[in-house]
């Protein structure tokens, strides 16, 4: 199969995918920060933060196969220019999430002990864990609803304000952090807790500008608060066969990291620790990636809107070869900075030890990741592929990953690097079947739209 040639098609797909990777890198920013503030406060904060924080990844993941869900029809209806349909997926979109916000925020509010006991035996990283998760609550509203909207923007072609709201709340969350954490400018101390409100206010922040922009001022798609109250049950059907399968796939894969960080807990404080210090430097290596999956997901859903499936077969290879070699590069990222980033923190010498097996373990992992990515997140999802996506996530994360991550840590007790690769194993399976369906060529699914009215 040719890759694409046109210079117009590299070009689209950097103008959606930098954008898309820069706002990651200041995500990744805030969260270095917040990672190296709390590591001057010793391992148990930065424990507490990264475990409590899992439960919230678990509920943002699920807000991304919402979003993410949507956008394969909102991609296709804009390549169709069939707005009427894509509002009202966007409507469906929306009530699921703040839905699934009400149930989080009641479940982290009333049992928050309970939640960091799953992920940790130890009493003192459960305690500032329960701080943490305590002044979380109210992210979950204003994180669901702004990360939604933020991709239903991107599906469109709008990235400029997403990216400017994102370097508006990483000042904004920095400077709050560092007053509330160490009690500056007056303000209490508050240690791990600092931490989440600083959180809570650049969300609020993010919040008020991305979907005050999306419901007032946005022209493009248009689209209003009485929208939201729109009857949509002629297209509730083809949002369900398109979107929960995805729903469904980021959640169990959602449960299963949170699995992951669960055996990490077992195995210890010290690998917990080590685990906190190189997610910054997976982050920053697959910010790329990441973009790039997005962007394949919007570009190729355009291309099916309009009619045309062999241009999108060639577009989905052409994002394959892309996305193996900026694995490969990001693998000797990895490589490249490893040790200066471990660094950076003052930690005992077991866990400098673990880290660094840890760093040459993900290098491995993130060229088959890159490739994963690219084809599960971007290519196959915008071509409509949820179900059979949906599977693959099922099949190797549950049945492979942590089976044998489990056996490895807990009872072989093989060294971290080792306990890495059979944790992340799927990553790799999962490359090589989803390869083979790409190939294929059933990936490519049809989209309904919804019934106008007479």
């Amino acid at each position: 199969m040719l890759l694409v040639r046109e210079k117009s098609f590299y070009e689209n797909a950097a103008m959606i995918a930098l954008p898309i990777a820069a706002q990651g890198l200041i995500t990744i920013g805030v969260n270095m920060m917040d990672t190296v503030m709390l590591g001057r406060l010793g391992e148990v904060a930065l424990s507490a933060s990264s475990l409590a924080n899992q439960f919230i990844t678990i509920f943002q993941i699920m807000c991304m196969g919402l979003g993410m869900g949507a956008s394969v029809l909102v991609s296709r209806y804009w390549g169709a220019r069939d707005l009427y349909s894509l509002k009202k997926a966007v409507t469906i979109m929306l009530r699921l999430c703040f839905s699934v916000a009400t149930v989080f925020a009641l479940v982290t509010f009333l049992f928050p002990s309970a939640i960091m006991r799953m992920f940790t035996p130890e009493a003192d990283i459960i305690y500032e864990g329960d701080r943490y998760l305590r002044w979380s609550v109210p992210c979950y509203w204003l994180l669901g609803l702004c990360l939604t909207v933020t991709l239903v923007m991107r599906s469109t072609g709008q990235v400029r304000v997403p990216l400017l709201t994102s370097i508006a709340a990483f000042f904004i969350n920095i400077g709050a952090n560092y007053i509330f954490i160490f009690g500056k400018l007056g303000a209490p101390a508050m240690g791990v807790a600092g931490a989440a409100l600083g959180t809570l206010i650049s969300r609020a922040v993010e919040f008020a500008l991305i979907d005050g922009y999306f419901f007032l001022r946005d022209r493009k798609v248009g689209y209003r608060f009485r929208d939201l109250f729109a009857k949509c049950g002629d297209l509730l059907g083809e949002y369900i066969r398109i979107s929960i399968p995805v729903l469904v796939s980021d959640t169990l894969l959602a449960l299963g990291n949170s699995a992951v960080a669960v055996v990490m807990g077992h195995i210890g404080g010290s690998f917990v620790s080590a685990n906190a210090i190189t997610n910054v430097t997976v982050q920053l290596s697959t910010v790329l990636i990441q973009g790039l999956s997005q962007a394949s997901a919007i570009l190729i859903g355009h291309t099916l809107g309009a009619g045309s499936v062999e241009r999108a077969q060639r577009e989905g290879f052409t994002f394959w070869a892309i996305g193996a070699a900026v694995g490969v590069l990001a693998g000797g990222f990895i490589l490249a900075v490893s040790e200066t980033v471990i660094g950076f923190y003052s930690i005992t010498e077991e866990t400098h030890a673990i880290a660094s097996q840890l760093m040459a373990a993900i290098a491995f992992i993130v060229v088959f990741q890159a490739m994963n990515s690219i084809l599960t997140k971007g290519v196959m999802r915008g071509g409509g592929d949820t179900r059979f996506l949906m599977v693959a996530d099922i099949l190797f994360l549950w049945v492979a990953s942590i089976p044998l991550g489990a056996l490895a840590g807990l009872v072989w007790e093989l060294p971290a690097f080792w306990v890495y690769v059979f944790l992340k194993i799927d990553q790799v399976l999962k490359a090589i079947w989803c390869l083979g369906r790409l190939r294929s060529g059933k990936w490519i699914k049809n989209v309904r739209g919804a019934a106008r009215p007479a």
